[in-house]
């Protein structure tokens, strides 16, 4: 498609009332082009998780609208919403979530089974997207038989089995070392290109750095800065309640 695969104006997202209450998100806009891999960087509570599940349409914003593939999530019920990341959008966790009692192969089928997608053609995709990760020796192994790295290679094949538009992954090598952490990276980046995907990468890892076609910082909710090409290109103005 032309123009961005995600839009997002003016998302603001509180939590909590009162003296206790936190403004996550401050009026944040960005877009996000298929073809690109993307950092988010920030410190710990700077609302990075909190703008990642927006964009990935678990999480409503109090103001502001997000739009994936043109399609606007704004007035959007459960189910569409539900329907918006079944048809568009890939997930990648830092713990995995890979379900015990399943095989790797099995792990990646579920993305295609809730998708209505089942059978023979679902079990030989899976088996393919496990080997395009380097797991073909692998397809019948429990998590538990895995390595994180593994177990993070059949995350991200279930992520792309369905082909989406959009992969979003939270710290996704956080809980690796070097080594994996580059494969993993490597691995995210050739999808982005391969796939033409807009990839956004939530981290503290400042070891992938290298990875990204551009990188976002944020800091107490607002975008402050970005990094296009390793080279600063301009500083994001706080808004006044920033």
């Amino acid at each position: 498609m032309t123009g961005p695969i995600i839009a997002a104006k003016n998302l603001t997202k509180v939590f909590g009332r009162g003296h206790a209450q936190v403004r996550a998100l401050k009026s944040v806009s960005l877009s996000l082009a298929g073809g690109k891999l993307t950092l988010l960087m920030g410190p710990s509570g700077s609302g990075k998780t909190t703008l990642l599940s927006i964009l990935g349409c678990m999480l409503s914003p109090d103001a502001g609208e997000v739009c994936v593939c043109g399609i606007s999530a704004k007035k959007a019920g459960p189910e569409q919403l539900a329907k918006i990341r079944r048809s568009y959008i890939g997930f990648v966790f830092q713990s995995y979530h890979l379900f015990p009692t399943l095989t790797a192969a099995e792990n990646v089928q579920l993305a295609l089974d809730v998708r209505g997608e089942r059978g023979r053609k679902a079990r030989t995709k899976s088996r393919k997207l496990l080997a395009r990760v380097g797991l073909e020796q692998k397809f019948t192994a429990f998590p538990r038989e895995l390595s994180g790295g593994e177990q993070q290679r059949v995350a991200i094949a279930r992520a792309i089995v369905a082909n989406p538009s959009v992969i979003l992954a939270d710290e996704p090598t956080a809980a690796l070392d070097g080594s994996n952490g580059r494969a993993i990276m490597t691995l995210l980046t050739e999808i982005a290109r391969e796939q033409k995907s807009a990839v956004l990468v939530v981290t503290h890892d400042s070891r992938i750095m290298p990875f990204a076609d551009r990188i976002i910082y944020i800091e107490d909710g607002s975008l402050t800065d970005e990094e296009t090409g390793g080279a600063r290109v301009y500083p994001i103005r706080k808004s006044a309640s920033g």
